[in-house]
């Protein structure tokens, strides 16, 4: 039997042995470490990871709605800028510019009144169906926008003057009124074009009206036959914006009727762009037409112009009616 001192001195040899050995073997954890430490330099940031998962992020559902599994749509984060940024700038430049634009115009210009003054007498210029499909359309059109402008805007503008319960209620009523006047809003822009596109194709005297200043700008009318070059540019604005409304509306009222997600935003996005754009425009088209011209109302409202008034914003026009004598002038009654 050796010593016990023995035994324990061998056992301590092998411990320092193995604990060397170790050493040896495996680098100090300093030298592991890179002289510059970035945490985040291997870390997976949030656009990648959308990236990578592009298109969605979806789980596992027991409910025949497929689409109901989708957690995370990368791609709604446009449309949500869209909404929250984008849409209120084209409203500002649209709505509040063209606003701004016909207050500096009435400023400057003021009515513009028929130069030679009230004839007295009158020509036909738009007959009964012509006035029916023109309010039909404009007064489903107002209504539209109005209630339009308050499902985008009325929670920021609108709430905060009536109250939380009174907006509810008025938006409630203007929800069922966008959605349900859109048919006839639709059928007003098919008449529309069945009636008046004969009359609206571009031609040279066009060209001419606008070099003019379409009679806006100083004191004489520039010729122009049953619509002039401005007239001509509201009714194509109001028949492409308005199909283009009623496609994206159609998608909207029917929701995923053989459409995505990504379709549906995207039908959301051209709709209230187009339709802010429009309603800039028929703001001015509005102003023309009741207070910003002297006589320019009548031709919608009973549907005889003053012949002045004719002869002096469309000339070529007047000039055929009277050759023809059918609808010559008449004396006011």
């Amino acid at each position: 039997m050796r010593p016990l001192s023995q035994i324990v001195a061998r056992l301590a040899s092998a411990v320092a042995l193995c604990i060397s050995l170790i050493c040896v073997a495996v680098p100090p954890a300093g030298a592991q470490q890179p002289t510059s430490i970035n945490p985040t330099a291997s870390s997976v940031k949030e656009e990648q990871l959308l990236r990578q998962l592009n298109p969605t992020v979806a789980g596992r559902i027991t409910i025949p709605d497929g689409k109901a599994a989708v957690l995370i749509q990368p791609a709604g984060q446009d449309w949500r800028s869209f909404h929250q940024t984008t849409q209120a700038w084209i409203g500002a430049i649209t709505i509040l510019g063209m606003g701004g634009v016909i207050l500096a115009f009435y400023f400057v210009r003021g009515r513009i009144p028929i130069g030679a003054g009230p004839s007295g007498k009158f020509i036909l210029r738009f007959n009964g169906f012509e006035r029916f499909v023109h309010w039909l359309t404009a007064g489903c059109f107002i209504v539209l926008a109005l209630t339009g402008l308050n499902i985008s805007f009325g929670k920021t503008l609108v709430m905060p003057l009536l109250g939380a319960e009174a907006f509810a209620f008025i938006s409630q009523m203007g929800k069922f009124a966008h959605n349900f006047l859109a048919f006839p809003f639709m059928l007003g822009l098919v008449f529309m074009f069945l009636v008046w596109v004969k009359d609206n194709v571009p031609n040279a005297i066009d060209v001419a009206w606008f070099k003019a200043g379409g009679g806006l700008i100083g004191s004489a009318h520039p010729p122009a036959k049953k619509f002039n070059g401005g007239q001509k540019l509201i009714f194509w604005s109001v028949i492409l914006g308005g199909a283009a409304l009623s496609v994206s509306g159609v998608l909207l009222l029917f929701p995923f009727t053989g459409t995505t997600i990504a379709d549906m935003q995207l039908a959301q996005m051209v709709h209230a762009a187009v339709s802010l754009v429009l309603v800039g425009i028929m703001i001015a088209h509005i102003y023309i037409g009741s207070v910003g011209m002297e006589g320019a109302f009548d031709a919608m409202g009973s549907g005889q112009v003053d012949l002045n008034w004719a002869k002096e914003h469309h000339s070529l026009w007047a000039a055929e009616q009277g050759a023809k004598g059918g609808r010559s002038a008449q004396p006011a009654e």
